[in-house]
């Protein structure tokens, strides 16, 4: 498309690009805008050097790879903050530049908020059905290896508290925790059959009577009493990996009270997804660890975001494609709240319009921030916690029957006002 443009003028016209959903994943009442951070760090960065040159010289012509090998981006970026929700047709981004810096973009910003957005949005649904119980990440094995950083930061943004992902807490900060397999369980075994009393004393011995043990190697009645005997009353905590979560959980709570172990916590996992977390609210449970269904969006891998350009030299354009139809003209939000902080619906309206009126004590909030100005990162944008801090208080705007797990239209709806 650069090298076709390049032929005529048009490759310089000033362009707006937006970045939205059509809809929501079926099922879902909203979205939450995870990966802006990611897509800075790596705007910075996306250059054409010799081998990505030569990995396109076969079918384009000297003129485009000189373009390419001095791209860019000098243009301008507005979006939404990481962090804040989304609903179908909101403009998360929106990139201004002429047609041939801005459309090379697209597959950069769509792979990196289409993922990180899904896992957020997944995320957000688990902690909402945690309610003040903690979650764990613990999918790096279930995804690929880049992905698995990119999804424990994504949880860590809609509130799961740590991640078994080393290299997420070394390149973003996100807390780390996580416990013993079973392989280091069923390594204490030798011609008298399995110890699972060595295990645990050795665990204990190395790691202290914090530390968490996995009960259900073997037989988990036995297992709680290995555990108790080999760290004491004070044990950190048990884990339940398999089998009836929420029958196990309250026999296992009535043994450790049993064995005066009353500060010892349970934590679960194996195959959670928001649904079963949110049936073992009744349950002895205090911390679950959730993996697969996590890092795959719990069903909804993507965001279904798509990159559309919506204006060329100040015009109107539009897509009309049957099912796949865009808005034509670059576009401004608002989130309209009821004097109690309760959002009703959010206002698309043009851009650089005086935005949407209110009344009756409602207020209006702007959604789109400047995120680069010129190519270069607008200062000051805040930090993974900022936009963590960020979403949880959003989701308390939402009404109540929002944040529910059942099928309904979005939490709000989206309004176009032109």
């Amino acid at each position: 498309m650069i090298s076709a443009a390049r032929t005529h003028p048009a490759a310089a016209r000033s362009c707006v690009f937006e970045v939205f959903a059509r809809r929501l994943p079926d099922g879902r009442r909203y979205g939450v805008v995870g990966g802006t951070g990611r897509l800075l760090d790596a705007l910075a960065d996306f250059r054409f050097g010799d081998g990505e040159l030569a990995a396109v010289s076969g079918f384009l012509d000297d003129e485009t790879l000189a373009w390419l090998a001095d791209y860019r981006f000098t243009g301008d970026i507005d979006g939404y903050r990481e962090g804040e929700l989304y609903f179908p047709g909101s403009p998360v981004l929106t990139v201004r530049a002429p047609f041939a810096d801005a459309v090379v973009l697209e597959t950069l910003i769509l792979s990196i908020l289409n993922h990180d957005s899904a896992i957020a949005s997944a995320a957000a649904r688990m902690v909402s059905a945690a309610g003040s119980r903690p979650i764990i990440e613990m999918g790096s094995r279930r995804t690929h290896e880049r992905a698995a950083v990119a999804c424990a930061r994504a949880a860590y943004l809609a509130g799961v508290t740590a991640t078994s992902n080393l290299e997420a807490a070394r390149s973003y900060g996100v807390p780390s925790a996580g416990t013993a397999a079973h392989a280091f369980t069923l390594l204490f075994t030798d011609s008298n059959g399995p110890d699972e009393l060595a295990a645990f004393r050795a665990q204990v011995e190395r790691l202290g009577t914090g530390t968490t043990l996995l009960v259900d190697t073997y037989d988990i009645t036995r297992g709680v009493a290995h555990a108790i005997e080999a760290a004491g009353p004070e044990l950190g905590a048990v884990r339940i990996d398999s089998g009836d979560l929420g029958i196990l959980a309250r026999q296992v709570r009535e043994q450790l009270d049993a064995l005066g172990a009353r500060t010892t916590k349970i934590v679960v996992s194996g195959d959670l997804d928001e649904y079963a977390i949110a049936s073992l609210r009744a349950e002895p449970v205090d911390l679950y660890g959730v993996g697969t269904t996590l890092v795959t969006g719990s069903g909804a891998p993507t965001a279904g975001m798509v990159y559309k350009l919506v204006e060329i030299d100040g015009i109107p354009v539009a897509k009309r494609s049957s099912h796949k139809e865009s808005h034509g003209g670059a576009k401004a939000a608002a989130r309209i709240a009821r004097p109690t902080g309760t959002v009703t619906e959010e206002v698309l309206y043009p851009a650089g319009s005086g935005g949407p009126v209110t009344a009756d004590g409602h207020s209006a909030t702007l959604l789109q921030t400047p995120l680069v100005r010129g190519g270069e990162v607008v200062a000051g944008l805040g930090s993974l916690h900022d936009a963590r801090d960020h979403l949880r208080r959003a989701l308390v705007t939402l009404p109540w029957e929002g944040l529910g797990l059942s099928h309904g239209e979005p939490a709000i709806p989206t309004r176009y006002a032109f």
